[in-house]
């Protein structure tokens, strides 16, 4: 598994995984200024911990859509370069600021990630797109927001099967967000979640010429 720079694999207490030097958010094991990045609290950290070539590097702009609190964005802004952060409701945003407090690279928007026109003239173009929006309508979100992402980017998106139709089985419903996102992305891997998040299928993708 390649590992973006930045993101080592490091020992806590005899338990081996993924790592970013920053501030501890979410009470995450700590070694020094090491701290645990716990896939089972991360779809992208997931995603790293299964091996799937995300294509991440060091320093890299990146627009991370459905931010919440800040638990995976907060890694992302360790190792990564301007980190726009979108989320949707009031209450994880203001644990966002606080996260972006620690991060002066790290940018919370309050905005609706099916809404790009909003926060368009505040992000410029992109080399990462992390998507985890809990919503119907996945892969248009994905679609809206290429706008921002560089031609040699990357989508790394979390699909949630229950988001889109909590009565469909996850199978047919990954394959359907998938087939669409094809209308607007090339999808390079795609690989579902478990053991760390049920019903999830991870996407790594990049923009159709």
């Amino acid at each position: 598994m390649t590992l973006p720079d930045g993101v080592p694999r490091h020992d806590f207490d005899g338990t081996t995984s993924i790592a970013t030097k920053g501030h501890p958010e979410y009470g995450e094991a700590t070694d020094g200024e090491w701290r645990r990045w716990d896939p089972h609290r991360s779809k992208l950290g997931a995603m790293l911990a299964l091996g799937m070539d995300t294509g991440l590097e060091g320093g890299q702009k990146t627009l991370y859509l459905g931010a919440a609190a800040g638990t995976t964005v907060s890694h992302v802004a360790d190792f990564g370069g301007p980190t726009y952060a979108v989320e949707f409701a009031p209450r994880p945003t203001r644990d966002l600021l606080d996260v972006a407090d620690h991060r002066e690279n790290l940018f919370p928007l309050l905005k609706d990630a099916r809404k790009p026109e909003t926060y368009a003239h505040v992000v410029e173009p992109v080399d990462v797109i992390v998507q985890d929006v809990a919503t119907r309508g996945q892969a248009r979100v994905a679609a809206l927001n290429r706008q921002f992402l560089d031609d040699g980017g990357r989508l790394l998106a979390a699909v949630k099967a229950r988001s889109e139709d909590v009565t469909a089985d996850p199978e047919d419903v990954f394959d359907e967000v998938v087939a669409e996102l094809q209308e607007s992305y090339e999808v390079l891997e795609t690989e579902q979640l478990a053991p760390y998040h049920e019903d999830h299928l991870g996407v790594v993708a990049r923009p159709l010429e």
